[in-house]
Order: structure tokens, then C-alpha cells, then sequence
């Protein structure tokens, strides 16, 4: 039975998720109304993308939220980045020209980067050995209620939502009623960005309050005592020169990131797929999309029952079969509104059960606590950034009208082949064992 503070801390940080992926869809789903009221250009936009908190920015915060997080501790971060998060989208929301929108896209995007190292290490290490499957569940669950609220707020706000004329009236109250209608419609997504304040604020003040990861701890005063190296090179060097190490590096690497390239895009495709292919309106489609989103919550609820009691594989495995099932549905054709249900379910069990689940378990796992957030963050680097560039291509392959679907889509489905293979050879046993063991095993007794 879990313990009231390991249940309780883990809520607290798996917000950290929620903000996560809210600011990605918040950004996403804005930004035709910035476009009309900046005048923005697509160049405008690629950059925004590209130094959001679905690429570059989150890249580069994840490197430095990994280093912080092992030389300072967890607590650290928890302390002080949330507070970075509310400036990025306080200035996102208070924009009124372009290089203040990108400002804000990037100070968000690198405080979304800087906490996910430290919420899957903190997570894995505040957890009881039967129940650390479960509590990273918990945080993934929040990963999926983001992108749902944010895209049922963005429905409810938008110009031709059943809230708008509440948007309408509070834009009018603030710069005047004979302003323009992309400034008053803009609005909308200043809400938005101003819901994740809120929650930020609640999630700092909770955050805050959580005492320091107590094996973070226990490892700074025994390497103190010994009189060891703790400088991160020293880290990495150890890390780099054990064979086992360096083999579980490339395996979570390889694993995480070709599942993330082909999730990376779907944003980009799931708007073909249910506009184009299915025939279904802006507001169909942003319906059917939170359905996916509440699919993946419900699979993850699931799965949090049982990940701590059956073997990892199997989990898995099932969740990317669903996977190249959805995908296959694509290739195949998707013919009316019961093969865009087939889809959406089949892609939502697949995000609920997903390998990222298991590189969030894993990788706190099977690195020592001197460099695990710091080998996260190097690795959520690598992934984010390969996954910023492979966004270019992707565009390339698609097409300027989507003249190269099918090739695109087979693409994505040799991806998830690879994924699913290499991490049904690669999985490691480490259900029921403590952080120390699992570290034992790979390390040694000195690390």
C-alpha cells in the first residue's frame, strides 16, 4: 500500500506534465489567432515551433534542468522553475509584437525542459519499490489531461465557441470596442496561456513545499565523506566508461526516440487525417482529438493498476501493436467516421500505454543517483532536438499537399517497428527491485 506522502508528492510533481504538454497544444492551437493579429509570416511560425516547448527550448532545458537537478538537488528545481514557467507565459500572454511572442514561446519552452528530468527522477526515487510503475503513471495521466483541457478551452474560447462573447466583451473592456477583430479574437488563446499561470501558480506552491529527494540526499553525504568527485564530467565519465551503462544510454535513446518522432508529428497529421481524410470540421476534429486525449488518461489509469505486477514487456509490447495498427489503418485508407473511431482509439491506447511511460520508468531506473536527472536530461536533449529537425523533413516528405501521405505514413510505421523491436530485445527487469539494487546490478558495488 502506497504511503500518503509518496501519492501525494507524486500529484504535486506530475503537474509538471500537465504543463508541459499544455504549453505545446496551447501554443499550437493559438496560432492562426497570433498569425492574423501580428501579421505573422510562416517563417514567423517555423520559429516559434522550433523554440518551443515541443523542440529546441525544451532541448535545451532539459540539458540544464539535468545538471541543476544532480548538483543541486531536486528540491532546487522545484523551487525556482515554476516560477520561470509563469514569466515565459505571462509574457505570452501580454504580447503585443512578435519578438515578445517568441520570448515567451522560449522562456516557456526551456522551464518545461528544465522540470522533466527532475519529475521522473523525483518520482521514481520518493517511490515505494511496488509502487514506482504506478506513481509514473500518475504523472503521464497528467501528461494526457493537459493537451484535453487546453484543446475543450480552446474550443470553448475560440471565435465561434459558445464562450467567445464573454472573450469578446473582456477584450473589448480592456483595449476598447472599436479595436480590431484579430486583436479581440486573440483573446482567446491570452485565456488560454493565462489558465496554465494559474495552474503553474498552484503547482509552484505545492511543488515548493516537497522535501528533498532523501537518496539525493544519502549520495551527496556518502561521496562527500569519501571525499569523491562529484563534478558532472566526473559523472558522465563514469556513466560513459561502464559497457552496461553505455549499452542502457543507447537503448533508451533508440527506444524513446523513434516512438517521439513519429508522436512529434501527429499534431501535424491528426488535422489531415480527420479534416482531409475524414471530412470532419475544425470543431469535429478538436472534439475527436479530446476524445483520443481522455482514451489516453483512461489507458494510462489503467495500466497504472498493473504495471507493478505483471512483467513490463507485455505492456510494451501491446501498446505499440495498437500503434502500428492505427497506422496501419492509415495506409490501408480511412473510409467515414468508423475507421477515424478505430484510429483515434487504437493511437489513444497507444499514447496511454506508450513507450514514453516506460523511457520515464526506465530511464530513472538504470542510472545512479549522482547523475540519473543528468543523463535524463542529455538524453531528453538528443531526442527533442533530432525530433525539431526530423519535423523539417517530415514537412518534406509530406508534401506542400500532402502528395506523400502514404510514403510519410510508412515511415512512421518503420519507425514504430524499430521502437518495438529494440525494446522487446533490450527490456530490462527491474520491476519489484529497489533503486540501489537495480543500480548494484549495472554499477557494481561503487560507482
Amino acid at each position: 500500500m502506497a504511503k500518503h506522502g509518496s501519492l501525494k508528492s507524486t500529484i504535486a510533481v506530475s503537474l509538471t506534465n500537465y504543463l508541459d504538454a499544455g504549453a505545446i497544444v496551447a501554443g499550437a492551437s493559438g496560432l492562426t489567432l497570433w498569425k492574423d493579429y501580428l501579421g505573422l509570416s510562416e517563417m514567423h511560425l517555423g520559429w516559434l515551433n522550433f523554440i518551443s516547448a515541443n523542440c529546441l527550448g525544451a532541448a535545451l532545458g532539459a540539458i540544464i534542468g539535468g545538471v541543476l537537478a544532480d548538483k543541486y538537488g531536486r528540491k532546487f528545481i522545484y523551487t525556482y522553475n515554476l516560477l520561470v514557467y509563469m514569466a515565459g507565459v505571462l509574457t505570452i500572454l501580454l504580447s503585443v509584437n512578435f519578438p515578445m511572442l517568441l520570448a515567451g514561446f522560449l522562456i516557456t519552452g526551456v522551464s518545461v525542459g528544465i522540470g522533466v528530468p527532475a519529475s521522473w527522477t523525483y518520482i521514481s526515487e520518493s517511490s515505494e519499490v511496488n509502487n514506482r510503475g504506478r506513481n509514473i503513471c500518475i504523472s503521464q495521466m497528467s501528461w494526457g489531461f493537459g493537451p484535453m483541457c487546453i484543446l475543450l478551452l480552446g474550443m470553448l474560447f475560440a471565435p465561434d465557441g459558445y464562450l467567445f462573447g464573454w472573450v469578446e466583451s473582456l477584450g473589448h473592456a480592456i483595449i476598447g470596442t472599436e479595436s480590431a477583430e484579430a486583436a479581440i479574437n486573440v483573446f482567446s488563446s491570452r485565456i488560454v496561456f493565462f489558465s496554465l499561470f494559474v495552474v503553474a501558480f498552484i503547482a509552484w506552491n505545492l511543488q515548493r513545499g516537497l522535501d528533498e529527494s532523501a537518496e539525493w540526499k544519502a549520495n551527496k553525504e556518502a561521496s562527500h565523506a569519501k571525499g569523491e568527485n562529484t563534478g558532472l564530467i566526473h559523472a558522465f565519465g563514469v556513466l560513459f566508461s561502464n559497457k552496461i551503462a553505455v549499452r542502457m544510454v543507447a537503448f533508451l535513446a533508440v527506444i524513446y526516440l523513434t516512438w517521439n518522432l513519429v508522436a512529434s508529428v501527429m499534431g501535424f497529421f491528426q488535422p489531415h487525417i480527420y479534416e482531409t481524410a475524414g471530412g470532419l470540421s475544425n470543431e469535429q476534429a478538436n472534439l475527436l482529438s479530446c476524445v483520443g486525449w481522455a482514451i489516453v488518461v483512461g489507458t494510462t489509469f489503467v495500466l497504472s493498476h498493473f504495471i507493478d505486477r505483471f512483467p513490463h514487456l507485455y505492456f510494451y509490447i501491446f501498446g505499440l501493436l495498437a500503434a502500428l495498427c492505427a497506422w496501419a489503418i492509415i495506409i490501408v485508407g480511412v473510409n467515414g467516421m468508423t475507421g477515424l473511431w478505430a484510429f483515434t482509439i487504437l493511437w489513444g491506447i497507444n499514447n496511454g500505454c506508450s513507450v514514453q511511460v516506460f523511457y520515464a520508468l526506465w530511464g530513472s531506473e538504470l542510472f545512479p543517483a549522482k547523475f540519473r536527472a543528468g543523463a535524463q536530461g542529455l538524453m531528453f536533449f538528443i531526442v527533442r532536438s533530432l525530433s525539431a529537425v526530423w519535423g523539417l523533413v517530415f514537412t518534406y516528405i509530406y508534401g506542400e499537399q500532402g502528395e506523400g501521405f502514404t510514403v510519410a505514413a510508412y515511415c512512421m510505421v518503420a519507425l514504430l517497428l524499430v521502437s518495438l523491436l529494440v525494446g522487446a530485445f533490450g527490456c530490462p527487469n527491474t520491476r519489484g527491485k529497489s533503486l540501489d539494487t537495480i543500480t548494484k546490478e549495472h554499477y557494481g558495488e561503487h560507482v
